[in-house]
């Protein structure tokens, strides 16, 4: 499961930080909406051609940042709240300008009319879902993991086998089989990715009605989002009967450093989910005496500011980008010696943009990373090498102690996924077990199985969702609305009030199920053309089913805990087709590359659309508007993250110096373990006893974090997680020590602000990250046209 990115190290810090955010405004947002709510949102304009243009735009230029982040470290980023603020001050900066024009009388201003007027809230959540839909393709179409190493990391001797007559492929393969990597045209790369982008969306559509309107799953990055849409353009009343306030408040701390989308190759996308809203730690009182009119001043001050945040960051950030390529020395600085440096490979890359992922991630993930690297690189490397059994380079992935921890880590990340995803599975079954079973027994019994069936059947059904705790009393259950499901279970039938958009606005099932099927079939035409003869149709069909499978548990894991174990979903499927394919087949390795990216594709779309759906939800948007831009936006970012991927690795040496593509090697190690290949020496040891240990701290960790959701458990943010310690071994310590050195940082920084500015430093984050990744396009320019370094 992908590292909790937002959990601070203690949970009393965390309430007080929740505690001292209040409403900017003295209308309460971002409730539950209501019908009247909800028609009246019908009535605005919902799929507009300005914000799917500008949400294209902010989602091509993130896809860039993602490619270079994650060819870098496996990280990226789905900058949805940069994205909704970016919409908002440029639309706002847009309605000044013409507004001006106009009144001087300019025949610019004419014809310009009123582009920027009436920018709505449901135009600013297309913004930000089209934009996300564009910018975590790199991670979806597998350009930052699989791609890469199919390309550049398989042997010789794990070239597949082919009867294909594609001369493109024939190349392809003749060129593997003497040097190693199955490099496919650009053209193959698009249409795999174009095969992967739609499947997940589709099949998210029809989890919306349950796990967001029945349910009412928190989302809390999609709730965050909306809170913080509803601020900026400020602050209407969305109805009476939800809890996304209450939920900010009590989740606010948790969760204002993820973002998720949350994926995770091989730690994800991160979660940029904010529950406090800008400008939090207003006292509410004041607010009331100010009135209205100060309440809108402070709004607009606010998110002046936060862009006036979000500009500096990104120009600090990206003139240290283009001073970093005439003097690449800055990326590995010899801060504990140069004998460290240089033999073991600890050295510190002071880039602001890994302070901003590490800003983003939060403390204990980042000290949880920082133990992953002393555990790695302080420990194992050093022990590996001096004991012979990793004697070449330190950094050689192949020979050197660099490629050695690598298994361990792998180990641990497995570990962790399996007990993780055992649990998400597990865990509905007892509480429905727990609910339901004395109540399918008893009315069994009074009216007959059958007839009790059917009624259960044709709608009345429990609507309500609890959240799942084993230690609460059966007898005390509640439906989700506070009524308790008492020993009759009689409440069970009683159908909850739900509120949804108009029947216009909702996609109808002859479009879910014929764009499924069609979705479906697409990405078996585009496995099969892309990989001919390389993987069978049963096999791309069989992925295709655990990727639906799956993709189930990853939203339901979003929904309730802000995480989409994305990197647990593909390892469980990489297991799964070690046992399915044939022993000894020379296409082993490929196959199992290609069903991990394609359980990982459909995770990842489904919990990307349902993680904004919440927002549209609780903000009254069009679902359908928002299918379609869904849509429209991931058939771009998959050409553009294609494009973008192949601009890199012809330009930059791949695998090596800047771009190492460390989750390529842990993808590649995957599948080389699971299909039967050796292991260098003593890993199985040390293998074996890792996975052991993040067995337990993993169930541990489950624990702790049912009990802290109970008031208790404030000790589990010490327990370290799996995901991040393996992080933190596989990625080299220059990395790690700029993020811890950015997850501490703010955690202090908001601690001694006494809970504010917590918004503004996502802001800072994300003008950190963007500033790198963006001028690194210039970097990229430099570079292809043989400009020299000093």
């Amino acid at each position: 499961m992908a590292p909790s990115r937002g959990s601070s190290l203690s949970s009393t810090d965390d309430e007080d930080l929740a505690h001292t955010t209040s409403h900017p405004l003295t209308s309460p947002l971002g409730r539950e909406p209501s019908p009247s709510f909800l028609a009246a949102r019908s009535q605005q304009p919902q799929f507009t051609l300005r914000a799917l243009l500008v949400g294209l735009l902010i989602g091509v230029l993130i896809a860039f940042s993602n490619t270079y982040f994650g060819l870098q470290t496996g990280w990226i980023s789905g900058m949805a709240m940069p994205s909704a603020l970016i919409g908002f001050a440029y639309f706002k900066a847009l309605n000044t300008i013409t507004g001006r024009l106009r009144e001087s009388d300019s025949s610019l201003g004419r014809w310009m009319g009123g582009w920027g007027e009436g920018f709505s809230e449901v135009e600013n959540v297309l913004v930000q879902t089209v934009a996300g839909s564009v910018g975590t393709m790199p991670l979806g179409c597998g350009f930052v993991g699989v791609i890469p190493a199919l390309e550049f990391l398989l042997k010789p001797s794990e070239t597949p086998g082919s009867t294909s007559d594609d001369p493109d492929i024939v190349s392809a393969l003749a060129v593997a089989q003497e040097s190693g990597g199955l490099r496919l045209p650009l053209s193959k790369l698009i249409l795999w990715a174009l095969g992967l982008c739609f499947f997940g969306v589709m099949f998210a559509v029809p989890l919306r009605k349950e796990v967001i309107v029945r349910e009412k799953l928190k989302f809390p990055s999609g709730t965050a989002t909306a809170l913080m849409i509803g601020v900026l353009h400020g602050g209407e009343k969305t109805g009476k009967e939800g809890e996304m306030e209450e939920h900010a408040k009590r989740d606010g701390a948790g969760t204002r450093r993820r973002r998720s989308r949350r994926v995770d190759d091989e730690e994800a996308e991160a979660l940029m989910g904010d529950a406090s809203p800008p400008g939090g730690g207003r006292n509410s009182q004041d607010e009331d005496e100010r009135g209205d009119g100060g309440a809108e001043h402070d709004t607009k001050k606010d998110w002046k500011k936060q862009i006036r945040v979000l500009t500096y960051a990104f120009a600090v950030s990206g003139i240290y980008t283009l001073l970093s390529y005439f003097i690449p020395q800055v990326h590995a600085l010899p801060i504990l010696g140069p004998h460290l440096a240089n033999t073991w490979l600890w050295t510190l890359n002071p880039s602001p943009a890994y302070v901003g992922q590490g800003i983003i991630m939060g403390p204990a993930t980042t000290i949880h990373m920082f133990l992953g690297a002393v555990l790695g690189w302080a420990v194992l490397s050093p022990l590996a090498k001096t004991q012979g059994w990793a004697s070449g380079d330190v950094g050689d992935w192949n020979t050197g102690s660099k490629g050695w921890i690598v298994w361990v880590s792998l180990a641990i990340m497995l570990a962790d996924a399996i007990v993780s995803l055992g649990w998400l599975i597990l865990r509905p079954t007892i509480w429905y077990t727990r609910i339901y079973g004395p109540v399918l027994v008893r009315g069994a019994r009074e009216k007959g199985f059958t007839r009790f069936i059917v009624e259960m059947a044709k709608g009345k059904g429990g609507r309500g969702y609890s959240p799942v705790d084993l230690n609460d009393d059966p007898s005390s259950t509640t439906n989700g609305g506070g009524e308790p499901l008492t020993k009759t279970g009689s409440h069970l039938l009683d159908p909850e009030e739900e509120y949804d958009a108009p029947p216009s606005h909702l996609i109808g099932w002859k479009t879910t199920s014929l764009g499924l099927l069609a979705s479906l079939a697409f990405c078996i035409f585009a496995v099969q053309y892309s990989f001919k003869g390389m993987i069978s149709i049963p096999l791309t069909t069989l992925a295709l089913l655990l990727a639906l499978v799956l993709s189930i548990m990853g939203v339901r894991a979003l929904g309730e805990t802000d995480l989409n174990p994305v990197s647990g979903i593909s390892k469980l499927t990489q297991l799964i087709f070690a046992l399915v394919t044939p022993a000894g087949s020379k296409n082993a390795v490929v196959i199992n590359l290609l069903a991990g990216g394609i359980s990982e594709a459909g995770a990842l779309q489904a919990g990307d659309l349902l993680q904004d759906l919440k927002t549209g939800h609780l903000l009254g948007a069009s679902p359908k508007a928002q299918f379609w831009g869904q849509l429209v936006g991931s058939a771009v970012g998959a050409v553009v993250s294609a494009c973008v991927y192949k601009l890199y690795t012809r330009v930059y040496t791949i695998p090596g110096g800047l771009f190492q593509v460390p989750t390529g090697y842990v993808w590649i190690f995957t599948a080389r373990l699971v299909t039967g290949q050796g292991l260098p020496p003593r890993v199985p040891v040390f293998a074996a006893a890792a996975a052991g240990l993040w067995v337990v701290l993993t169930a541990v960790r489950i624990y702790g974090t049912a009990q802290k959701r109970c008031g208790g458990g404030a000790w589990v943010d010490f327990v370290p997680g799996g995901i991040a310690v393996a992080v933190g071994m596989y990625n080299t310590p220059s990395f790690t020590l700029a993020r811890t050195v950015g997850g501490v940082g703010a955690w202090g920084w908001v601690r001694w602000r006494k809970g504010e500015g917590e918004t503004g430093m996502i802001v800072l984050a994300s003008g950190l990250i963007l500033g790198e990744g963006l001028v690194s396009i210039v970097n990229l320019g430099l570079a292809s046209g043989g400009v020299p370094h000093l």
